[in-house]
């Protein structure tokens, strides 16, 4: 096992640690709420919705069609919770990387421990979610369990860039800009509750390029077993360009404010 390897593996160890010690607190954040929107959204005006027929929604069932969309919606929301105040945190007012980086791990070391971290937050809360779904008929084809590891990629896209800009903050004032004006006009604008094409042309454009949609048009493709591999792969790479320069600056920003 090469060093870079090891030393990640540790990192993630400390952070598994971590997390069983604060797990109780992340329940109602990370599963019960994501229930809830389900029943709310899919059942409850899923049912007025399908009523008025479902024919813009390719005859699937309104519960059917925004399934795939809040779990990569709930992958996306976990992964950047961990990437903002957690990474902050860390780096301002608890100061713990800088104790990691008195040992012999390095900068990069730090950020991949750090990612592997938010990677298994965000799986373990999506295949709660996942199971949800498939108990309340939302899922329409088997296809619908490969979306797990998409929405994970999903997560990771988001995640990595937030860690590259919360590591050059000063203050948790510009956390609160990732949330107001990147995840939350995300969430709304993503496919997730309607088609974008239904939205103005240059509001449309402005969709397709948040990685969150692309997320959710490859799940709900799967879950909705009308899969074309042209389209998988296209978004597959952009989430993936998305984690990996996103992953490269954080790096870069560990280490100017960790080494200088």
């Amino acid at each position: 096992m090469s060093v870079a390897l090891e030393n990640g593996r540790r990192q993630y160890d400390y952070w598994l640690t971590v997390y069983k010690r604060t797990w109780k607190g992340t329940l109602i954040g990370s599963f019960v709420l994501p229930a809830l929107y389900l029943a709310a959204m899919g059942v409850g005006l899923g049912s007025f919705v399908d009523t008025k027929g479902t024919a813009a929604l390719g005859g699937v069932s309104y519960l059917q069609f925004i399934a795939p969309g809040l779990l990569a919606s709930t992958a996306l929301q976990i992964a950047v919770g961990e990437s903002t105040y957690p990474v902050l945190s860390g780096l301002k007012w608890q100061k713990f990387y800088h104790s990691m980086i008195a040992t012999p791990l390095r900068p990069a070391d730090v950020v991949y421990g750090q990612l592997a971290f938010i990677a298994f937050r965000t799986a373990s809360t999506c295949i709660v979610f996942l199971g949800v779904i498939a108990v309340f008929g939302g899922l329409h084809s088997p296809l619908g369990v490969v979306a797990l590891p998409v929405v994970v990629l999903v997560g990771m896209a988001a995640a990595a860039p937030v860690v590259a800009f919360a590591s050059g903050l000063d203050n948790d004032a510009g956390l609160a800009m990732v949330f107001r004006f990147g995840v939350v006009p995300a969430f709304l604008f993503s496919g997730a509750f309607f088609p974008v094409s239904q939205l103005p042309n240059w509001i449309e454009w402005l969709a397709y390029l948040s990685p969150l949609w692309h997320g959710v048009q490859l799940s709900r493709d799967l879950s909705l077993g009308t899969i074309h591999p042209w389209l998988v792969l296209l978004n597959l790479a952009y989430l993936l360009a998305w984690f990996v320069i996103g992953t490269k600056l954080a790096i870069r920003g560990f280490t100017r404010k960790l080494i200088g």
